[in-house]
This record gives structure tokens, sequence and C-alpha cells, in this order.
């Protein structure tokens, strides 16, 4: 088997605040056939695949996973899309519909379903991060036209910004072959990319409160801190695993066995690509009959704590050893690694993807005592309240 992952360094991101979602919606527009495929998906069927898509704040992603001998009808299809879409009047209609619906079945049709919106407002008010990548609202996606299409696909879907990650079964020496063969030949766009915003520092604190018709009240929280192409990131996803990775780690320790002030509660790094715009979100349900201002108090006393005192080297070699079981089970999928490897490219180098293991052992007790200390202050947080009708 072979995963062919091809990812273009544009999200949601690259939007104007006024013309949100595209970026998303181009993503679906990707599967409506191209100059010599009208069906995209039978063609991956046909040669006993699978394929899907995804697109975040900063890059859309595309992956095809089928048998190795049939390598080069990936690469086919992924270059008959890049150079010669199907845009059409019927194809846009169509998606935007699907993403309409899905943007209702996410945020207004299901509880908790604009916390997301709301707290990412909140903490990053101005900044390209601001809004979901399905866009602000349902009238930023109708309003898209031909026009916006043609543009985006001119601009952002080209050679010069995608990043083509192979992994699986293949012979090296045939693939620069076909990779050449199939792509060679697109024209580089050289579009400029444009200066994102600097993500402010924060005066102080920030906070909303919002009732819903939910079943119980909820505490959200954001904190400034590393994004995924700063060296500082690794410290941060090691100290929120050392909070809430597994049963025996602290918050589900301190606030949902012991003390039982959460009936759930999780903390866990963003995936946010730009320097200097990298968070840590908290997400928790207090159990019934604890206020959200008691649990918030309880929540702080855990982050205060190691801030304070630095883990032991018996709770941090448990925490090192998780993370790296993981990152080594995960690299066992393909896909997964085909993926990691145009993320980080974009970033700057896919190396960097790889040496993870090596840098979380130069990491001890008092680098995520530091950082804790760091991130988790109030004037450096937004905090929603949810509460239920």
């Amino acid at each position: 088997m072979t995963t062919v992952n091809l990812m273009y360094n544009v999200g949601s991101k690259d939007e104007h605040p006024d013309h949100t979602g595209f970026a998303h919606l181009f993503e679906h527009l990707m599967f409506a056939g191209s100059a010599r495929v009208p069906d995209f998906d039978k063609a991956i069927r046909e040669a006993s695949g699978e394929n899907n898509a995804w697109t975040s704040r900063d890059v859309t992603n595309y992956y095809i996973t089928l048998p190795s001998h049939k390598l080069d009808t990936a690469l086919f299809l992924e270059s008959d899309r890049m150079s010669s879409l199907n845009i059409n009047q019927r194809s846009l209609e169509i998606q935007k519909q699907v993403v309409l619906e899905e943007f209702k079945q996410r945020h207004l049709n299901q509880p908790y379903g604009d916390v997301s919106m709301l707290l990412r407002s909140l903490a990053y008010e101005g900044h390209p991060y601001s809004w979901p990548t399905i866009g602000k609202s349902t009238e930023h996606i109708e309003a898209f036209n031909l026009d916006d299409v043609h543009a985006f696909y001119r601009r952002h879907y080209n050679p010069d910004n995608a990043v083509l990650a192979i992994t699986g079964d293949f012979d090296f020496e045939r693939l620069k072959e076909l990779s050449q063969e199939y792509f060679g030949a697109i024209a580089a766009a050289k579009a400029d990319k444009p200066e994102f915003p600097v993500w402010p520092q924060q005066e102080g604190p920030r906070f909303l409160e919002v009732e819903r018709p939910v079943p119980g009240p909820a505490l959200y929280k954001l904190w400034r801190a590393h994004a995924v192409c700063e060296e500082e990131y690794t410290t941060c996803d090691l100290l929120t695993d050392a909070l809430s990775l597994g049963n025996s780690s602290r918050l589900y320790q301190q606030l949902v066995k012991e003390r039982q002030v959460f009936s759930q509660a999780d903390i866990y790094v963003g995936g946010e690509g730009l320097a200097g715009a990298g968070s840590i979100l908290f997400s928790g349900k207090p159990v019934k009959g604890v206020s959200l201002e008691e649990a918030e108090k309880a929540l702080e006393a855990c982050l205060n704590q190691i801030a304070t005192e630095a883990p032991g080297q018996e709770e941090l070699n448990k925490i090192l050893n998780k993370h790296e079981s993981a990152f080594l089970f995960q690299n066992t999928d393909a896909r997964h690694l085909a993926t990691q490897a145009c993320w980080y490219e974009i970033l700057g180098s896919a190396d960097n993807y790889l040496q993870e293991p090596e840098r979380l052992k130069n990491l001890n007790g008092e680098d995520l005592r530091s950082m804790a200390e760091k991130v988790f202050r109030p004037e450096n947080c937004s905090t929603l309240y949810y509460r239920n009708t």
C-alpha cells in the first residue's frame, strides 16, 4: 500500500475577515472532477483506494491510499485537478449547500456548537485565527461566486504552494520520474504571501459569559502559548500531557476523581502554525451542584501547583514514555506519517517532526514548571462561561 499526500499552504487564515469559509468550501470543490476525470471518487474506487481531505486554519490537505502498483493513478489524479479542475456553477451551488448544512450541523444545531467561535473570537480579536475554518456565518458561504473560485484556484492551487509526501511501498527512483511526469509541466503562480498581523499581547484577562439551552454548564479557557513551528511547542505539548493524558494525569486525579469538581476535564495544545500565535485550551464540565466559579478556582489551584512545583523524575518519565510510544505507534500508519511530513515541511523542515523524540529527551521537570508559570497567567487567558438555561 502507498499513501499520496498533497498539502496546500492555504487555510482559513488566508481569507478576508468579511469573506470567510472559502478555503474549506474549495476543499469540497476539489472533488467535483477535472478535465479528464469527471468523477474523482469513482476513479479512486476503481483503483481499490480511498481518499479524503481536511482544511485547517493554516493548510488544506488531500490524501489517497491505494495499492502501490496504482501509485501513478494517484499522482495523475492529483496533478489533473491541480492543473485543470472542473469549475462550474452547478458544482459551486451543490457544494455551497453541503457546506451550509455542515455549518448548521456543527455550530447551530448541536449543544456547545458555537464554543470555538465564541472563544477564538474573544482570544484572537483582529487576528486571522479568530474565525473558524468553516467560516464566520452562513451569509459568507452563500455569497461566494465563480469569480471567487477561479481567483482562489489560480492563486493557491499550484506546485509552488504545495508539498507532496509519499509513504509506504514504492521505488524511489521510479517515483521521481512519475512526479516529474505529472507535476513538472504545471506552471507556478509565484504569488506573494501576505504578511499576517501579529497577535498582540493581552493587557489583562478577557471574559465572556453566555447562556444556551444545553444539558449543563461548561468552562472553557484559552491561553496564549507557542505554535507548532516554534521550538517551545514541544514543551507545551508535554505540559498538557502531564495535566490530562490518561487517568493518572493531574486533572483527572485531582479534579475528577479526588475532589469531584468536574465530570470531565481536558487540556490540550492548539495546532496553530503561525509563530507567536499558538494556544493551550481547557474544556471542562462541572459536576452537578458545583458552580462555574468554584470549578474555575479548583482548576487554577491545580495549574498553580505545576507552575510552582516541577514534576518529579518518575512522573516525567511516565509522561515521556507515553508521548514517545504514541509517536511511534502513530507513525506505523503511512497516512499519518505522510501528513506530518507535509505539515512540518511547510513549517520549515520535515526533519523537525522525525527529531521530536530526541527533543523530548532533553526536557526536564523544570522546563514544564517554567512553561506553566509563563503560560497560566490570568492576563494571558481568555475565559468563557457557558451557562445552561
